[in-house]
């Protein structure tokens, strides 16, 4: 395995056979984004720190040759990082180290002004598995009191509404209890404020892609009297899939398009079209870059959203066996059902045809007494005919 290894390694840095293709079209793709990025290190750099360090060439060998590849691609620039990792969204959507940005996305998303007061802990009450869906789960409370839970999921899993219904009744419940443990006797329910919880998915479910052209789902409560009432919970989803797809062969057209380019595209034409167009995400790319520098921290990270990526789908795959399970069990249930009900109308057919077998025992027992009765009076006529 040492001497594989070995041979990889220098295969890879003399730029061989094997990967001279690579290397040159890479170097190629890194062009537009380099001249913006000077921080951003070639292929050959990279590879070279990662065989300086033992620890670093276990890692790298760890990875299949595609996931090397991507590594690779996005430390060179040879494609954007992907930001919905947690490493790097949380790099550049730290909300105690640069709160604009969050409040930015979400006043764009929430069409009002709003700042961010403070970072909340987030004692979620999700179950593992739940947890391991999920890139970020950042809860922020706003300069007016109101909560904001940011989601990204990196695989959206099934019963989306009814989840988000539930954490979001959380959230709320752990407000009132705090509030009503600051204020004592003064407490009032007027105190208690909404609770935003904000979703964005990398693979929505399903029910996101009945609409192929809604990348953007708000939620709120009303009456159907128009009866105003505070209810506190409102829900904003973005399946990032669709607005991807909604976005091909097409121009970024406004802010929160921009926002959103940012967070779900990695392909260097459009970043190079939203830092020129958009500057100011030249300075989070910029961000990111730099991290990727760090080679030992920028591999840990990667190591571990492979590992996550792996792990979520094999829940993803065993929730969506169970669902097919379920909805095969129900599929049983009701052939039962109707093999039962046939067994009802045979039952009930083969009590009709026993009627009719009476009814024809009946008939041939009259058609005996009115065939003896005919012979009885053949006999008679016989005797009178006799007599006479």
């Amino acid at each position: 395995m040492k001497k594989k290894r070995t041979a990889q390694a220098a295969g890879i840095l003399a730029v061989g056979k094997r990967t001279a293709p690579q290397s040159q079209n890479n170097l190629k793709k890194q062009e537009p984004l380099a001249k913006y990025f000077p921080n951003i290190r070639t292929r050959r750099e990279v590879l070279k720190l990662i065989h300086s360090n033992k620890g670093l060439i276990n890692i790298f060998y760890q990875w299949s040759e595609k996931e090397q590849e991507d590594f690779l691609d996005f430390c060179t620039g040879a494609r954007g990082v992907k930001m919905l990792y947690d490493g790097f969204f949380k790099e550049v959507f730290n909300p105690e180290a640069t709160p604009k940005r969050l409040e930015e996305l979400l006043s764009l998303l929430m069409q009002r002004s709003l700042k961010i007061k403070q970072v909340l802990p987030n004692d979620s009450v999700r179950l593992g598995a739940e947890s391991s869906l999920l890139y970020t789960d950042i809860i922020v409370q706003l300069e007016d009191d109101s909560l904001a839970n940011v989601e990204i999921q990196k695989i959206g899993y099934g019963f989306p509404g009814e989840r988000c219904a539930c954490y979001s009744a959380d959230h709320l419940l752990r407000q009132y209890k705090r509030v009503r443990g600051e204020q004592g006797k003064t407490f009032s329910y007027r105190n208690i404020k909404n609770v935003y919880t904000i979703v964005f998915f990398e693979q929505s479910p399903k029910e996101f892609h009945k609409y192929p052209t809604e990348w953007l789902h708000r939620f709120h409560q009303q009456s159907n009297t128009g009866l105003v009432l505070e209810l506190l919970q409102e829900y904003y989803f973005v399946p990032l899939d669709i607005f991807r797809k909604t976005m091909e062969n097409k121009g970024i057209g406004n802010e929160l398009e921009a926002w959103l380019c940012f967070l779900s595209s990695d392909e260097p034409e459009r970043i190079e079209e939203l830092i020129i167009q958009y500057p100011k995400f030249k300075a989070m790319y910029e961000d990111i870059y730099e991290m990727c520098r760090n080679m030992e921290e920028v591999m840990s990270m990667y190591s571990k959203e492979l590992q996550e990526l792996d792990h979520n789908t094999v829940l993803y795959m065993i929730d969506e066996m169970q669902e097919r399970l379920n909805r095969q069990d129900v599929q049983l249930e009701q052939k039962d059902v109707q093999l039962e009900q046939k067994d009802v109308q045979l039952e009930q057919k083969d009590v009709q045809l026993e009627q009719k077998d009476v009814q024809l025992r009946q008939k041939d027992a009259q058609l005996e007494q009115l065939t003896k009765l005919v012979q009885q009076l053949q006999g008679q006529i016989l005797d009178l005919q006799k007599k006479e």
